[in-house]
C-alpha cells in the first residue's frame, strides 16, 4: 500500500495550477506567450522486468511548453511601438555582446538615440549607409540619431537628385493665341511681350529658395520661345536676375510636344551668392505638355530640390525599415530591423521580462527581413502584440485541475482509511 500515486498527482496538479496562474497573471503582458503543462506517467520495473499488469507510481511533469501562437494586435500612440504579425523574434543586445530575443515591441528612444525596451536592451538590425541598407551586413544596435552630431538634414539643389530630374512642367499652351511680333522684345515687366507665365521654387546647393519664373512667347504657329527670370531670397545680391531666352518649344499639328528638354544653368552670381553656392544646372522637362485650343493650364509643376530640414520624427515600415522624417518633407532610411526565427522555438530559455535566450535545443537563430517569407512576420508600427492567453480556456483548465487535485487528495484519504482498518485488526 502506497500513498505515492496520490502524492505525485497532488504535486503535478499543483505545478499545473501554477502554470495556469502564471498565464492568467500575464494576460495583460505585451508579447507574453502562454505555457502548457505536459504530464508523463511513472512506472517502476521489477528485477524480473514488468509484470503482466504493472501498477504505476503516479505522474510527473514532463515539460512546461510555451505556445508561440499569434496574439491579437492592438493600436498604440507610440510610433516606436512595433507588433510582429507572424513568426519571428526581435533581436536585442544585452550590452555584453550577446543577443537575446523578444516578442515585446514596446520600444522607445534613449538619450543616445538608440531604440531600447523597458530594460534598456537595444533593438538590433542593419544600419543604413547614405540611406541604403545592405542586406547581409552585420547586425548592430539600431541608432536613429547621434546627439553629438547635427540633426539637420542636408539640402539638395534642384537637378542634383540621383535621376537629375530637375524641373518637370506639364502644361497646356493655348493654340488660339496669335503669335507676337518681333518688336517690342520680351520684357518680363511688360505682360504684352509674352503670352503666359508660371513659376516654381527651386533650391541652390545651400538650400536657399529661389523663384524660377518661366514666360512663354508664341513666335509662330506651333512654336514658342521660353524666357526665364530668378528671384532671389532677401539679402542676396542681386535680388533679381533676368536669364533671358532659355529655349524653345515646338508642337506638331496634333498639339503634341516635339522638342527636347531645356537645359538651364544659373551661376552663383546670378543666384545672388557669388562664390558661396555652386552653379545651378538642371533640365526643364516639358514632357507631356500640349498645345490645344483651350485656356492655358498648369497640370504639373515639380522640382527635385529641397531646403535643409530638422529631424522631426520616425516611422517603421512593414519590412522593418526605419525612416527619419524631416521638417522639409523629406525622409531618409536610417536602418532596418531584422527578425530571428528558430527551428525549435520551444527550446528557447525564458529569462523573464519577455526575453528568451538561444539554447542547443532551440538551434541557431535564422535571420531575415520582416515580411520576406512565411516564417518572418511583417511589422506593424504604432501597434503591439497582446498576450496569447485565452482567459476562458485558462479558467476552464483551472476548474479541471482543481477537480483533479481533489480526486488525488481523495485517493490519499482512501488509502489512509484502509491503512487505519489494517491497524485496528485484533
Amino acid at each position: 500500500m502506497s500513498f505515492q500515486q496520490g502524492l505525485s498527482g497532488l504535486n503535478a496538479t499543483s505545478k499545473a495550477l501554477d502554470t495556469i496562474g502564471n498565464n492568467i497573471a500575464n494576460s495583460g503582458t505585451i508579447g507574453f506567450k502562454s505555457g502548457s503543462t505536459q504530464f508523463a506517467d511513472v512506472f517502476s520495473a521489477s528485477l524480473n522486468g514488468a509484470g503482466a499488469a504493472p501498477v504505476g507510481l503516479g505522474t510527473r511533469i514532463s515539460a512546461v511548453v510555451q505556445q508561440f501562437t499569434q496574439g491579437n494586435i492592438s493600436i498604440s500612440n507610440n510610433p516606436l511601438d512595433v507588433a510582429i504579425n507572424g513568426g519571428g523574434f526581435f533581436q536585442v543586445d544585452d550590452g555584453l555582446g550577446s543577443t537575446l530575443y523578444s516578442r515585446n515591441g514596446q520600444f522607445q528612444l534613449d538619450k543616445d538615440g538608440f531604440i531600447v525596451n523597458a530594460q534598456g536592451l537595444q533593438l538590433k538590425g542593419i544600419m543604413a549607409v547614405n540611406g541604403v541598407v545592405s542586406p547581409g551586413s552585420p547586425n548592430v544596435a539600431l541608432r536613429l540619431f547621434d546627439p553629438t552630431q547635427s540633426l539637420t538634414g542636408s539640402p539638395q539643389a534642384t537637378g542634383a537628385s540621383v535621376g537629375a530630374t530637375g524641373v518637370q512642367a506639364n502644361l497646356n499652351l493655348d493654340s488660339r493665341l496669335a503669335a507676337l511680333p518681333a518688336l517690342p522684345a520680351f520684357n518680363y515687366a511688360d505682360p504684352t511681350t509674352f503670352n503666359q507665365s508660371t513659376a516654381v521654387t527651386t533650391y541652390d546647393s545651400l538650400g536657399n529658395p529661389h523663384t524660377y519664373s518661366m514666360y512663354f512667347r508664341k513666335t509662330a504657329a506651333n512654336a514658342w520661345d521660353v524666357y526665364a527670370t530668378v528671384t532671389n531670397p532677401t539679402g542676396a545680391a542681386p535680388a533679381f536676375t533676368d536669364l533671358g531666352l532659355t529655349g524653345a518649344l515646338s508642337f506638331n499639328t496634333s498639339g503634341q510636344l516635339t522638342s527636347a528638354p531645356i537645359a538651364e544653368t544659373i551661376s552663383g552670381a546670378q543666384l545672388g551668392y557669388a562664390g558661396a553656392v555652386t552653379n545651378m544646372a538642371f533640365n526643364v522637362n516639358f514632357s507631356g505638355s500640349t498645345q490645344y485650343g483651350s485656356p492655358f493650364a498648369v497640370n504639373t509643376l515639380l522640382q527635385d530640390g529641397y531646403a535643409a530640414g530638422t529631424l522631426a520624427g520616425f516611422k517603421i515600415g512593414n519590412d522593418g525599415t526605419l525612416l527619419g522624417n524631416y521638417t522639409n518633407g523629406q525622409t531618409q532610411v536610417v536602418g532596418q530591423a531584422v527578425l530571428a526565427t528558430f527551428r525549435n522555438p520551444q527550446g528557447l530559455q525564458p529569462l523573464g521580462n519577455n526575453i528568451w535566450s538561444q539554447t542547443p535545443e532551440s538551434g541557431a537563430s535564422i535571420l531575415g527581413t520582416p515580411g520576406s517569407s512565411g516564417q518572418f512576420g511583417g511589422l506593424q508600427s504604432a501597434a503591439l502584440e497582446e498576450a496569447n492567453v485565452d482567459l476562458t480556456a485558462e479558467l476552464v483548465s483551472m476548474i479541471t485541475q482543481q477537480r483533479v487535485y481533489q480526486a488525488n487528495a481523495q485517493t490519499i484519504k482512501t488509502q489512509d482509511s484502509i491503512l487505519q482498518t489494517l491497524v485496528n485488526l485484533r
